[in-house]
């Protein structure tokens, strides 16, 4: 039996939700794997909970652990643990605070599985090389997707082919707008008012309607699995505010759909709303699903589809690319 020892660095919706999954998988892990996963911390803005035995997931859950007057830093530093998982909130300026925590990790000769954007879309090479040095694995399946599997499935599923494009719908919440736009002739503020009321959208809501987060997503799936170097200041960005009820009427008209596509391909990588026929897979993704086609060399083009947000959903892929380390 192989004892993992884990800290979460970043303990919101996602990093609950990667405790849940622990809880609820520790067993069948133990049982199929062989391994002992332990969260033996936890961190964040409140300070941290360790304990190298094991903390109590629901405890921890309630923040009923003994709480320790450290920062995320120290816990990082000086903690004892194989394996660092950071899900503090995405900063597409500066990647922080995440990009340290992330280094430094690397640096102590840990494991790092992320769920943020950030510092990837900002410092690929530099965390990947980082990694590569120290002899740690990096994998954030996360960032890209959610459930929906893209990265893994490539350098996996897909190795020794060439990865000629990716495109797709990467942000459930611009779907979801254009869906509902669509399919009851309302208005955007409308529609953007019910996804803040219904916890789709965020009370800023700029980060998804301005195509920022897509092109986050892209930048990281251009540099992992299309090899090129790119950073996230380099995409063609548009977002949806300025699409009308008249505008999606007219398209349908024609037989379209519009949908915010995001698209990496070699001298091509931007973010902006398209014309997609009714009977393409593209305009079949309703609500806050997420979709993405792959085109590879030897395999041709490859469709994939799943819940793109989410607690649970993200904490699946973390999990999953934690067990791929060990595996």
């Amino acid at each position: 039996m192989e004892q993992v020892k884990i800290i979460i660095v970043g303990f919101g919706t996602v990093g609950r939700g990667l405790a849940e999954v622990i809880k609820r998988k520790k067993d069948h892990v133990k049982e199929e794997l062989g391994l002992d996963i332990r969260l033996v911390g936890v961190a964040d803005l409140r300070g941290a909970m360790v304990d190298a035995d094991g903390l109590d997931i629901d405890d921890a859950l309630e923040w009923k652990c003994e709480i320790r007057d450290i920062d995320s830093l120290q816990l990082i530093r000086e903690g004892e643990y194989d394996l660092m998982v950071e899900t503090t909130p995405s900063n597409v300026e500066t990647g922080e605070p995440a990009f340290t925590h992330i280094k430094e990790a690397l640096m102590r000769g840990k494991h790092v599985v992320t769920s943020n954007k950030g510092p990837l879309a900002l410092y690929y090479r530099e965390l990947t090389d980082l990694a590569a040095r120290s002899g740690c694995s990096l994998k954030f399946e996360a960032t890209v997707g959610g459930a929906m599997p893209i990265i893994n499935l490539i350098r996996n599923n897909l190795a020794g082919n060439r990865i000629l494009s990716i495109k797709g719908i990467f942000n459930g919440t611009c779907n979801y707008i254009l869906t509902r736009m669509t399919e009851e002739g309302l208005p955007y503020s409308y529609v953007l008012s019910e996804a803040q009321s219904l916890g789709i959208a965020e009370a800023d809501p700029s980060y998804d309607v301005d195509g920022i987060d897509t092109a986050e997503k892209l930048t990281i799936l251009a540099n992992a699995v299309l090899g090129m170097d790119v950073a996230y200041n380099s995409v063609a960005v548009e977002g949806i505010r300025r699409i009308t009820p008249d505008a999606l009427r007219l398209a349908l008209d024609k037989g379209y759909v519009i949908k915010l596509i995001g698209e990496a391909r070699e001298g091509k990588i931007e973010v902006a709303p398209r014309l997609i026929p009714k009977d393409h897979p593209f305009a079949l993704m309703r609500g806050t699903l997420n979709i993405a086609e792959i085109e590879a060399d030897l395999a041709g083009p490859i469709t994939v589809m799943g819940r793109g947000a989410g607690a649970i959903e993200a904490a699946s892929a973390i999990f999953s690319d934690i067990i791929s380390i060990y595996r």
